[in-house]
């Protein structure tokens, strides 16, 4: 599989470690991250990132980058070091984004991979709707004076 870095201000690019491997625990192992410091420049931000990037003479030179906001500094500084087919990155990482990528199968290629983080990405994001019916609210004590707070 390509390799996969998350690339986010400091200390989100860890945490997220973190949440993959309670899920993922042997894909995460290979999980590479950047926390970005406030307080590094942009040049020693893309030169910390080729080290992190394949080369052309690594046996699997892709890569995905997902990074946490499109317009910030690790977004602008990825985006110069992205190729559109060898390195590639998606902006607006969230769980459901790194789930899905870390299910990938090992011999995905670097666009199925940028095809399966879009997908989750979007997927993800969801309304979160009352289970209770004709979403009435509860209201404990409120105007059932039987207080047995039925609803149909």
């Amino acid at each position: 599989m390509a390799r996969l870095l998350i690339i986010a201000h400091a200390p989100m690019a860890s945490t997220l470690k973190q949440v993959a491997a309670h899920t993922f625990a042997d894909a995460a192992a290979h999980l590479r991250v950047f926390d970005v410091p406030p307080d590094m420049s942009p040049e020693d931000i893309e030169a910390h990132l080729r080290t992190l990037l394949p080369t052309e003479e690594d046996s699997d030179p892709e890569a995905l980058m997902l990074i946490d906001v499109f317009g910030a500094t690790p977004a602008n500084v990825a985006q110069r070091l992205v190729d559109g087919t060898r390195i590639r990155a998606v902006a607006g990482v969230n769980v459901a984004m790194l789930w899905r990528t870390l299910s990938s199968p090992d011999h995905a290629t670097v666009g199925e991979l940028f095809d399966r983080a879009m997908k989750g990405g979007v997927q993800g994001v969801l309304p979160v709707a009352s289970t209770r019916p004709q979403n009435q609210a509860f209201t404990p004590g409120g105007h059932d004076q039987n207080h047995h707070h039925h609803q149909q």
